[in-house]
């Protein structure tokens, strides 16, 4: 095992968690993407790619499970780095294939990645507001079988995850439909998401 690369991974997850409690507490978080935000997560991406160049994916036998989760949670953040996140998904995937990550990590990354392109996502893992104010799974491909691939790669059923998302955002204040929608469509080809 490589513990300093097992210390930097985990290092650059509590970053990025320690930036977003402190955005969410002033409410900056919910106002877009926050500059610091932002910031975290690309110099992140930049750090996790070096490290996949380097190493492959630092699955569990080069980091250990705690690093592994990290290098995914970073990965899964580097929202603004689309190429980072395409690139990763094969390299992913084949350590999925070796034991060194897990199907449901795999799961999350093709659901973002469908998010920002704007399109239908498999898993039911990715959600937004809806028009009505409802936080809900963005739109699923095959909704009739979302289930069955969920429990494919570990995941609970989507009725759960919905109640679990929607309790978490009591409180919160759903922005208007369809200006977070321009702004989402704005933002994803500004960064090369979509065209």
């Amino acid at each position: 095992m490589d513990d300093a690369l097992r210390e930097q991974l985990v290092a650059m997850a509590a970053e990025d968690a320690r930036v977003r409690a402190e955005l969410a507490a002033t409410g900056e978080l919910f106002r877009g993407y926050a500059p610091r935000m932002e910031d975290v997560h690309r110099r992140n991406a930049r750090d996790l790619l070096a490290i996949v160049r380097e190493h492959g994916w630092p699955g569990r036998t080069l980091v250990g499970e705690e690093a592994m989760h990290a290098a995914w949670l970073v990965l899964q953040h580097a929202i603004g780095e689309p190429g980072v996140q395409r690139g990763c998904l094969p390299i992913l995937r084949a350590a999925v294939e070796r034991g060194e990550a897990t199907p449901a990590q795999v799961a999350y990354l093709e659901d973002r990645i469908a998010f920002f392109e704007r399109r239908p996502q498999r898993y039911g893992t990715q959600f937004d507001w809806d028009e009505r104010g409802m936080l809900s799974p963005w739109p699923i491909e095959d909704p009739e079988g979302v289930d069955a691939r969920r429990a494919a790669v570990g995941l609970p059923p989507l009725a759960d995850r919905i109640d679990q998302a929607r309790r978490n955002a009591q409180g919160s204040v759903p922005p208007d439909y369809g200006k977070r929608q321009a702004e989402m469509l704005a933002w994803s080809k500004s960064v090369g998401w979509v065209e």
